[in-house]
Order: C-alpha cells, then sequence, then structure tokens
C-alpha cells in the first residue's frame, strides 16, 4: 500500500494555522504536519501589544483556533518543535528532537524575529521584546511595576505598546531617530498626528534622536542618547523592527532576498517549497515587484493561499496590503503600499484626526489611510486597483463621495 503524501508546515504562527485549515479546506488527502517551535497551538500576535498587554483579554484569547479542533481536522499539530534542516532532495526535514518527517511538498511560514537593540546595554535586565504572548504578559507584569518605561522605536509595535503603557497608567519616554513616529511608513504630515496624539496623551516624545547605550547595575536605569542626554527607565522595550527568520530556507539554498523570494503563487525558488507570511517575498501583480508584508492581514490570506495551492490550486495572490492600528481612541486602517516618495493628499481634519490620507504619484492612488473614518475600505481598495489618475483637488475634498472618485 503507497503511503499518504505529506505536507509539511513549518510554522505554527497566524499563516501556518491557516495554511493547514486551507489545504484541508482544498481536500489534500495526505498528512498535514504543522510544526511549531512554541509550546502554545497557533494564535494572533496583535492583541500582545494591546488588549493582552493591558490585561483586558487572557492570554488563550487570540488563539487561532481551539487546540483540539486540529485534530478534529486531521492536523497533526507538533507544538514546542522546530526544523532545524530541510533535504529537499531527499524530502526530509530534521527535527530539534532528533526525529525527521518524510514529506512531499513543504510551507515555510516562520515568520520574522525582533531587530535586537545594537549597543552597549541591551543585555540588562529589564529590557524587552514583543513577539510571543510569554513576552506580552511579562512586559505587562514589568510596566505595572515600572516607574518609568522608555520604548525605543516608534514604528507599529513602539508607538502600540508606549500607548498601552500610558493607558495602564505608566510614565513613557518614546525614542525615535525620526522626526515623527511612524514617519518612515506613513509620511511626516500623517506623522505628526501620532505625536500629537502622543504628547497629549502625556508620553515624553524624544524624536529625531537616536540611542547609544543603555546603562545601569544589573538592571537598566537609564538610556543615553547620541546628545549626551539621558532618559531615566527602568523598563526598556525593543521596537526597532523585525527581520524574517530565513536561516533555515537559506541553508536549505531556496533564494532569499528580504525574505523568501516567492511568485505570486507563493511558489519559492525550489519545486514543491512555497512560503507566506513575515518572511515572503511575494510577486505582487498590481504592484509589479516583490513585496514583504509583516502585518496580520497577510499571514491570514497568503497563509490561505499558500494551503490552497500547495494542495492543487493555482490561486495568484492578488490581495492588496491591509492593516489596521488602535492607539488610544485613533483606529485607523490602511491599504495598498505607498513608497517613501509618493505624494500625499489629506481629504478630512487632521487635527480632529479624522481623515483619510492618500498617498500617489502623479494622481495614481497606491495606498490610503483611513483615521477615525469608518466603512471605506472597500472603496479605496477600488481606487488603488483601478489604477486611473485622479483629479487631486477632488480626492481631497470631503464633499466628493469616494465613489464619484
Amino acid at each position: 500500500m503507497a503511503s499518504r503524501p505529506t505536507l509539511l508546515i513549518v510554522g505554527g504562527g497566524l499563516a501556518g494555522a491557516k495554511a493547514a485549515e486551507a489545504a484541508r479546506a482544498g481536500s489534500y488527502e495526505g498528512r498535514v504536519v504543522l510544526v511549531g517551535e512554541e509550546a502554545r497551538p497557533p494564535y494572533e500576535r496583535p492583541p500582545l501589544s494591546k488588549e493582552i498587554l493591558r490585561g483586558a483579554k487572557p492570554l488563550d484569547s487570540s488563539r487561532v483556533r481551539e487546540a483540539a479542533s486540529y485534530a478534529e481536522l486531521d492536523i497533526e499539530l507538533m507544538t514546542g518543535t522546530t526544523v532545524a534542516a530541510l533535504d529537499l532532495q531527499g524530502r526530509r526535514a530534521n527535527l530539534s528532537s532528533g526525529d525527521s518527517i518524510a514529506f512531499d511538498t513543504v510551507i515555510l511560514a516562520t515568520g520574522a524575529a525582533p531587530r535586537p537593540l545594537p549597543f552597549a546595554g541591551a543585555q540588562l535586565s529589564g529590557v524587552h521584546y514583543l513577539r510571543t504572548v510569554e513576552d506580552s504578559a511579562s512586559l505587562h507584569d514589568a510596566i505595572t511595576q515600572a516607574s518609568r518605561v522608555a520604548v525605543i522605536g516608534a514604528g507599529w509595535i513602539g508607538s502600540e505598546v508606549a500607548a498601552s503603557a500610558r493607558q495602564m497608567g505608566a510614565e513613557v519616554v518614546l525614542i525615535e531617530p525620526e522626526p515623527y513616529p511612524l514617519g518612515r511608513v506613513l509620511g511626516d504630515e500623517v506623522g505628526q498626528v501620532f505625536a500629537t496624539l502622543h504628547a497629549d496623551q502625556g508620553v515624553t516624545l524624544r524624536l529625531g534622536i537616536g540611542v547609544t547605550e543603555l546603562r545601569g547595575s544589573g538592571s537598566v536605569e537609564q538610556v543615553v542618547l547620541a546628545d549626551g542626554s539621558v532618559e531615566a527607565a527602568d523598563v526598556v522595550v525593543a521596537g526597532i523592527g523585525v527581520a524574517p527568520r530565513v536561516d533555515l530556507a537559506t541553508s536549505a539554498g531556496i533564494k532569499v532576498d528580504n525574505g523568501v523570494v516567492v511568485d505570486d503563487l507563493l511558489r519559492s525558488s525550489a519545486p514543491g517549497v512555497y512560503a507566506a507570511g513575515d518572511i515572503a517575498s511575494a510577486w505582487h501583480p498590481h504592484y509589479k515587484r516583490h513585496l514583504r508584508v509583516e502585518h496580520w492581514a497577510n499571514a491570514l490570506n497568503q497563509g490561505t493561499a499558500a494551503g490552497a495551492n500547495a494542495s492543487g490550486a493555482a490561486q495568484s495572490y492578488t490581495r492588496l496590503p491591509y492593516f489596521y492600528s488602535d492607539q488610544y481612541d485613533l483606529g485607523l486602517e490602511y491599504v495598498g503600499y505607498a513608497d517613501a516618495d509618493d505624494q500625499v493628499v489629506i481629504r478630512g481634519d487632521t487635527g480632529k484626526r479624522e481623515f483619510i490620507a492618500f498617498y500617489h504619484r502623479g494622481g495614481v492612488v497606491n495606498a490610503a489611510l483611513a483615521v477615525n473614518v469608518w466603512d471605506v475600505i472597500e472603496d479605496l481598495r477600488t481606487l488603488i486597483t483601478d489604477a486611473r489618475p485622479l483629479d487631486l483637488a477632488r480626492m481631497a475634498d470631503p464633499e466628493v463621495a469616494l465613489t464619484d472618485l
């Protein structure tokens, strides 16, 4: 009797879980083995910097699905395990336990890891990174006992952690080498909105300046900035970005360039190997280039597409990138992909924090951000996919319906 084919999914996060679900939904008849290094079943990460960090929701609330349901779907869930090496010739994965798994097809969904702080003192007690549920729980406990929290990096994670820490009642200083929070992603004009938002909530802002070292006797006590000034802090949170976890792919000889390089079907350079989520640098048919996106919706939808395609489908991944964030009373949704030199048109009132920002090139909208404006994402998505030059004055005029643009 012939053995069943095996789909091996490496990575126990949202992308991996959705890939496994999609394989079963696509009537994959072989084994589906999901290997994750964490002891927990797959969970979603956005709440780690928000509700779970603040203690508003329990740790298990972010589970993708109940642990028992994997067996019901005939998905073999191997937690607390890592794949140490892939033998693509022999079609075998060597596990950290010393065991191995024969496979026919692989989906790599190993995610990304926080970039370590690159200066002296980074190893002091009191320095925190945020990737896992346990990291979030540990940081929650530290913030509740902190005299002052320093967040280094004002990207998405840093901004959300600063907001959560402030909502928990902590004194917070937010440090960022760029002139504005989120400026690299959203531009200076919109970044100023977030600077004002945090300042209004009592966050001390040290913008346009970097960190040179952390000081303390065993535990962190001070953050030293590039101008020689010092900020007191007994809790430091690193939020300087993440790096795709591509060591496994690299050692297996799979093409890597800012992530595992895949086509629009999420196929890598190695036959029978797919990638999804934070590690995938995927060819996007709309933007006609490879994009690597580090957000929840990408893990959710790309994982689903990879699972379907590994099961025999041929679905081109054409979804526009999407993400959301909540900071204090500000909620935002972003769709598309903007370059740093795209122009920005604002519709609405940035002072009231109720506006839409269009990121365009010659009137062709590449991305759009809605801040405290709801039920417009589908219209914005349509404007982007249509890729027609729009009149800038009409774009900025709130009296002109989005559907009329």
